[in-house]
């Protein structure tokens, strides 16, 4: 069973997902790649470190925000979705993020809970961790 404790932390990282599906309008828990099965968090953390980042961007949004507003919500998001909870943004660090437009921002680690790519050619690594092998997981939270 996973223990999961829920936190100020975990109300950032549910912040990090909402903003990036904003931005994108995709859905954290659907896939963007047939061949390799890859969810919202695994594609932006993809094209940001391509520096392709503007490519998850929803064309509607081309007419109402700068390409650097756009940059900025992706950057933010990733901030909020970082593995680590202790390395995640408060939410008053993350609006000050979104409001000053001159602060500079820490470069995002790779974020918690994302699908990524798998080489179907590479040897299946056994040590699987903390993925359920049947898809199903039980989850109990505990108060703070």
């Amino acid at each position: 069973m996973l223990e999961v404790s829920v936190s100020t932390k975990t109300d950032v990282f549910g912040f990090g997902v909402l903003l990036l599906e904003i931005v994108s309008s995709k859905m954290n828990h659907g896939t963007y790649d047939v061949e390799h099965p890859l969810n919202l968090l695994g594609l932006a953390w993809e094209l940001w470190n391509k520096g392709r980042g503007l490519e998850l961007m929803d064309q509607v949004l081309e007419d109402s925000c700068t390409p650097k507003e756009v940059l900025t919500c992706i950057h933010v998001g990733l901030l909020c979705v970082q593995d680590h909870a202790m390395i995640r943004p408060t939410m008053s660090e993350v609006i000050s993020m979104l409001t000053n437009e001159n602060m500079h921002l820490p470069e995002p680690k790779r974020p918690a809970f994302f699908i990524e790519r798998h080489d179907p050619d590479s040897a299946r690594d056994d040590n699987l961790g903390n993925v359920s092998v049947n898809g199903q997981s039980v989850s109990i939270l505990v108060a703070r």
